[in-house]
């Protein structure tokens, strides 16, 4: 068997099976098809937040001299040739 070079691997696994189990039961339950004390859920969303980042956490910023640089995937003139056609089209 070949040596492995990530011991924390199954362990990284097993939580994120866990946690999509938890995620599958939590829409269940908002989706009435499970019933789950106020316990249960208080329980699941605690672990969630263990293993799953808060997005609302996450924060985007720059300084002067590394400034943060937003590009857009299409150029200005092709948003506006499209922009124009779908106004013609009207």
């Amino acid at each position: 068997m070949a040596k492995r070079y990530n011991l924390n691997h199954n362990a990284d696994i097993r939580a994120k099976i866990g946690s999509i189990h938890l995620a599958k039961r939590l829409e269940k339950h908002a989706n009435g098809e499970l019933e789950l004390s106020s316990t249960q859920i208080q329980a699941a969303k605690i672990l969630l937040a263990k293993t799953i980042p808060d997005l609302s956490a996450i924060t985007l910023s720059g300084d002067q001299e590394n400034p943060i640089v937003h590009t857009l995937a299409q150029s200005d003139q092709e948003i506006l040739n499209r922009y124009l056609t779908q106004k013609e089209n009207k």
